[in-house]
């Protein structure tokens, strides 16, 4: 299915057609809506004609209704859950049973363990040590997240902060075009324009003087920006290709747990992340929610060996056949020096990784200020601990700033984010709302010494769903420039106030009732 849209090209319009959701994308969602009525019919069958088979539905309701409050799940992912078993009968717990948790299957276990077992190895506990006789708080922030992400502490990385989209993408044709062995990419949205052209035009060149070149793509990220069988598109070209988490119209998690990282490794010796997605707004070519606003990272140095672990391990488990493991995925580079400590780490949903990893950067973040605490976020859906965690800091005097849009790109969502700032604001928050158009930067920033750039909203998505990256960093040269951009930042941005909060009854209803569901979607 195509459609025509019209898009603000350097102050011109342009026509581009592109695929509207496409028939296999609507033949997904159709199976799996019919896949869950179907199992609810008979369920609901069951119940009218065997006799006393309600008996047992009733039995299995109340056990859902125990297991979901005994549970060690956040208490606003309880909630919803709770409403929806006891209100919905019979469906409820037929939905939670599809849909509360991810279930992995031991063939995916063992090729995870398989795929994480071939990485790197290193010992970070000279590091660590050194680490804490320097900070101890730094250190004690550093061994938390390298055991729940089951990541690694670095020194000999450089980086290079990008205030803007363009700024990266500039610096990020250079060095593929300085590509000697291989070329890795993980994207959340893919979009063809001058982006993405440009770097397709350079990854042709590449495969055809012998490098290899990976290109790994959300499937429902990409829904509405490639041709569902756009990697076989790509294989044509030689570049090995493939969709994450490739939607086949199963009744589970497919839609929820989505890959929204952003990675790109060259060589094993450069890296990038952030929040930028390889479409044309993100550059600023086109213009669909005023001046687009987003930040990145680039790495060179051993901490780029991380972002190949991450890469390597989301390929692997969407390929039939797992990835060869080349010798040259994790170069040494000890001649690379820089001031700092840096890590880079995934996270994921729940049981690909235990705890939820970027949530706890973030709150340790916070627990350390002294002076500030400024944030950038596209959304502000957050749950009561991160929320307390965010007044807490504010009542102790600390600087407490976040950033959101002033132009929203989903209307709902940006109504929810609204409806955070009264509970925020009355403990001491500042919030400000980026005028010129959509900030999507999701940058994290405390006195002067810790920072986490990458991929991860203040949102239930990122923080419990998603599959996300981000590197945390302290004392590097990266934090000044990052310190800098988000006091540029706060003088194109409005400070909101009391006044500019009232809103209608329904309005404040509708936000409520979201609000209550968020969590599961």
């Amino acid at each position: 299915m195509k459609r025509t849209l019209t898009y603000d090209v350097n102050h011109k319009k342009e026509e581009r057609e592109i695929d509207y959701i496409p028939v296999r994308y609507i033949i997904a969602v159709l199976i799996s809506v019919l896949e869950v009525l179907a199992i609810l019919a008979i369920l609901f069958a069951l119940c009218y004609y065997v006799p006393y088979f309600y008996l047992a539905a009733w039995a299995t309701e109340i056990f859902c209704v125990i297991r979901i409050i005994a549970s060690d799940d956040n208490p606003d992912y309880k909630v919803p859950w709770l409403l929806f078993v006891l209100i919905i009968p019979v469906a409820g717990f037929m939905l939670y049973f599809m849909f509360y948790s991810r279930r992995l299957q031991k063939r995916f276990i063992k090729r995870l363990d398989n795929l994480k077992s071939h990485a790197y190895k290193k010992d970070d506990s000279e590091l660590l040590t050194k680490l804490k006789e320097e900070n101890p708080v730094a250190a004690a922030q550093a061994n938390m997240l390298c055991k729940i992400a089951d990541t690694h502490l670095f020194t000999n990385t450089t980086q290079e902060y990008f205030p803007l989209g363009e700024d990266m993408h500039k610096r990020m044709l250079v060095d593929l075009e300085a590509a000697e062995r291989f070329i890795y990419m993980e994207y959340f949205i893919v979009e063809e324009g001058k982006f993405w052209n440009s770097i397709l035009d350079i990854l042709k060149e590449k495969v055809a003087s012998g490098i290899d070149v990976k290109v790994l793509y959300d499937d429902i990220g990409c829904m509405m920006t490639l041709p569902g069988d756009y990697h076989k598109q790509l294989k044509k070209f030689g570049i090995d290709a493939m969709p994450f988490s490739r939607l086949k119209g199963n009744a589970d998690s497919e839609f929820n747990n989505r890959s929204h990282r952003k990675i790109m490794v060259i060589d094993g010796k450069v890296g990038y992340t952030g929040g930028v997605n390889i479409a044309d707004e993100y550059i600023n070519e086109v213009i669909k929610f005023g001046h687009w606003k987003d930040t990145a990272l680039r790495l060179e140095g051993e901490a780029v060996w991380e972002l190949t672990k991450l890469f390597m391990v989301d390929f692997g488990i969407n390929k039939r056949r797992l990835p060869k493991m080349r010798e040259d995925l994790y170069p040494q580079q000890s001649h690379i020096s820089a001031p700092g400590y840096i890590i880079p780490f995934g996270d994921g949903p729940h049981p690909i990784y235990e705890r939820r990893v970027g949530k706890s950067v973030i709150q340790n973040m916070l627990s350390g200020a002294t002076r500030y605490a400024w944030m950038t976020s596209p959304y502000l859906i957050i749950d009561n601990d991160l929320c307390t965690d965010l007044e807490n800091v504010a009542l102790r005097g600390v600087d407490v700033r976040i950033v959101v849009p002033h132009i929203p790109d989903k209307k709902i969502v940006f109504a929810m984010t609204r409806s955070f700032y009264h509970r925020l604001m009355d403990a001491g928050v500042k919030i400000y709302e980026y005028e010129p158009g959509f900030i999507h930067a999701k940058s994290y920033l405390v006195d002067d010494d810790f920072a986490m750039v990458g991929t991860i909203n203040l949102d239930y998505r990122s923080l419990v769903h998603h599959f996300e990256n981000g590197v945390w960093m302290y004392q590097c040269e990266a934090v000044k420039t990052l310190k800098k951009d988000i006091d540029d930042t706060f003088e194109k941005c409005i400070e909101v106030t009391p006044n500019m909060l009232k809103t209608s009854l329904l309005q404040r209803f509708i936000c409520s009732v979201a609000r209550i569901f968020a969590p599961m979607f």
